[in-house]
């Protein structure tokens, strides 16, 4: 058995093994403690864990016995007369963690080094963080933890033009080629949008796309001609919605709206911009546009339910940590088996704009993780959820891969 003042120090299946145990505990506690056969689910699911696993029961069961035998596993028999074993894990007793301690080394141990504000968004279902701010308060406390056991999680040296510095536990060695105070890969920080408030920066956003409307207009206002993919894409919600009413918030010069109509579709657009509103009715008369906010959107008068409601690049000034209330707010009210389309750019940078169409603005656009939005979605309730990336189209002069998620209503 290890030395109790000692750190433990955890290979890779170890670390796997006991963050999703504390996961477990913490996100599903009516099936825990965990049989073997759910812990290998657990460690080898395709989201939240990085990298992605398939270790088999032969393997899990020796991590755990070895893990039993430094008292960071207690395996028990749960039942009457039950002859399964399950596993339950001690680290957080070992530790003497707290709740929030526990959350973000949880998180840490699942998906290696992040920024603060990765781990505020990704850590939210284990422990609700007010803010990055929170979060760096935590890792410094436990940065700055004192024997016997010492620091748990070490600050890794920003790099030039990297947004924020990571941060690692140190129950085991670093990632090759990263140390405390070495270089490291730039990381993104989704949540620096947000560095004065939403309120600022939706009105940064408000202020910039008012100043571009007009010449906005004109190079995208019939861009979905230009666009296989997306004719396809829509031509399918046209199809499957049937005579159920659509709307696209966020809908810019109405481009997309416009597109849905001339398939047949009951279509009108939202956006928060009055200068776009007034482009869209000018552009496409017959159609309705209004001005509202995507967050507040409500059902259509007269039926059940929006049949489709599309987000065509209107929750990219978003920070990770909003996507699941905004994808939230546009699916409820969705008519029962109605569909909810978002684009989005795709990747891991915050990309900040200062001229556009010859105009002074304040824009940054977040590239969303894939992964991050599909958990959204399943958060929403939606089911049978489907996306689609495809690459930058050169000759457009696109520079970043394009997300599609659409996912269906119950």
């Amino acid at each position: 058995m290890a030395d109790p003042t000692d750190l433990p120090v955890l290979d890779a299946i170890d670390q796997r093994v006991l963050g999703s145990l504390l996961e477990k505990q913490k996100t599903v506690p009516a099936s825990y403690p965990m049989t073997l056969n759910s812990l290998r689910t657990a460690c080898n699911q395709s989201s939240s864990r990085d990298p992605v696993t398939s270790y088999d029961d032969p393997t899990l069961e020796d991590a755990c016995r070895s893990l039993k035998a430094r008292s960071l596993v207690r395996i028990v028999w749960t039942g009457a007369g039950s002859r399964t074993l399950k596993y339950h894990q001690t680290l957080d007793e070992v530790l003497e963690l707290a709740d929030d301690e526990r959350a973000l080394l949880t998180v840490l141990l699942l998906r290696g080094p992040q920024a603060p504000g990765e781990l505020r968004t990704r850590a939210e279902r284990l422990h609700a963080f007010a803010d990055r701010g929170a979060v760096e308060a935590v890792l410094r406390r436990m940065a700055a933890r004192a024997e016997p056991l010492g620091p748990l999680v070490v600050e890794l040296e920003r790099r030039a033009g990297q947004q924020d510095a990571r941060w690692a536990h140190l129950l085991g060695p670093l990632p090759s080629g990263e140390t405390g105070g070495g270089a490291v890969a730039p990381a993104v920080d989704r949540e620096s949008v947000l560095r004065d408030g939403g309120a600022a920066r939706d009105e940064r956003v408000l202020r910039s796309i008012e100043a571009v409307a007009e010449p906005y207009a004109e190079a995208f206002g019939d861009e979905v001609r230009g666009l296989p993919f997306e004719r396809w894409l829509l031509d399918r919600v046209a199809v499957e919605v049937d005579d159920a009413p659509v709307v696209e918030v966020g809908c810019g010069p109405g481009q997309v709206t416009a597109w849905l109509a001339e398939s047949g579709v009951t279509a009108q657009g939202l956006d928060l911009s009055p200068a776009m509103v007034a482009v869209a009715r000018e552009r496409h008369p017959d159609l309705t546009f209004e001005v509202g906010d995507l967050r507040q959107l409500m059902r259509p008068a007269g039926a059940s339910g929006w049949g489709a409601v599309l987000a065509w690049y209107s929750l990219i000034y978003l920070a990770e940590s909003e996507l699941p209330s905004a994808v939230g707010a546009l699916a409820r009210p969705l008519a029962p088996g109605g569909l909810l389309v978002v684009a989005m750019h795709a990747g891991a940078a915050v990309r900040h704009t200062g001229s556009w169409f010859e105009q002074e603005v304040d824009l940054e656009v977040v590239l969303h993780d894939p992964e991050v939005v599909r958990t959204a979605f399943a958060t929403a309730g939606l089911i049978d959820v489907e996306w689609y990336l495809r690459g930058p189209m050169l000759a457009r002069g696109e520079t970043t891969d394009r997300l599609y998620v659409l996912g269906r209503r119950r």
